[in-house]
């Protein structure tokens, strides 16, 4: 299956959930768009409706819904930045504890958006780290 090849590793490092979601969705993308950019962008969008990425892999988020505002929005002629994976609806407290989980340092004193880009670094760079790169 198409899906199962071109996983991404960050899923291939999360829970069973997350890849079946990603792979089942994949799949039916590459029906519909063909294989490429269109049917992945697909696929992490699913993802991301459930899980945040945390690190080097998802975790699920704990309720349902979009994840930043690209995916509130959506669609292939809107294209608003995204936020790699984080949660940037959740709370505070929430990115506050993802935070403490990836040890970014200064977290305590920033704002919401902050947090979120933040996040983002560190979720890159240990996923780069996971990579080998």
């Amino acid at each position: 299956m198409p899906g199962r090849e071109d996983m991404p590793s960050t899923l291939r490092r999360s829970p069973d959930k997350a890849q079946r979601t990603w792979e089942k969705t994949h799949d039916s993308a590459v029906q519909t768009y063909g294989e490429g950019e269109r049917s992945h962008r697909t696929a992490f969008a699913a993802v991301k409706h459930e899980f945040e990425k945390v690190g080097d892999h998802w975790e699920p988020k704990g309720r349902k819904g979009p994840s930043d505002q690209q995916a509130a929005g959506g669609g292939p002629e809107r294209r608003a930045p995204t936020a790699g994976g984080v949660d940037a609806n959740a709370t505070k407290d929430h990115l506050l504890s993802v935070a403490r989980k990836l040890d970014v340092a200064g977290r305590s004193s920033m704002t919401k958006p902050e947090l979120v880009k933040a996040i983002e670094k560190a979720n890159d760079r240990a996923t780069r780290r996971a990579r080998g790169d």
